[in-house]
């Protein structure tokens, strides 16, 4: 029987199988013998959280919505980076090769003629919606 391993033997294999065997099988333990569990907190320190104490942040960006969010990646979704930084017809060719539905391109019309834009934040922001007010 061809193993296709040459490092070790078969005794081998077989104990290192049965080490991970639980992460294998996504059992409750993910340690194969109960001394590597990680050591629980001591008496004087805080149990462990998933997340750090005072952690406020939303899947959005402060300042916009989940919806706006949203909206304006869609928007982003139909213009291709090549056309940035473009002006209005620069921006709309982009979004009409990548197929971008009537909606799109009615946003697209209304920016100015005259001006260049680098990023599609500045579209957005052109177009008369809020941006994140700070980055992380």
């Amino acid at each position: 029987m061809d193993r296709g391993n040459s490092k070790h033997g078969p005794r081998l294999d077989d104990e290192m199988s049965r080490e991970v065997a639980s992460t294998v099988n996504n059992a409750a333990g993910s340690r194969a013998e109960e001394w590597r569990e990680p050591e629980p907190a001591g008496e004087d320190q805080p149990a462990s959280t998933r997340a750090p104490s005072a952690d406020t942040r939303s899947g959005a960006p402060q300042g916009m919505t989940s919806v706006e969010v949203e909206e304006r990646s869609r928007l982003g979704r139909f213009i291709s980076l090549s056309a940035l930084p473009g002006d209005r017809a620069t921006l709309l060719r982009s979004a009409e090769e990548n197929e971008a539905p009537d909606e799109v391109l009615a946003q697209l019309n209304r920016l100015p003629p005259d001006t260049e834009f680098r990023t599609v934040s500045e579209v957005w922001a052109v177009l008369g919606h809020a941006n994140e007010t700070q980055r992380w």
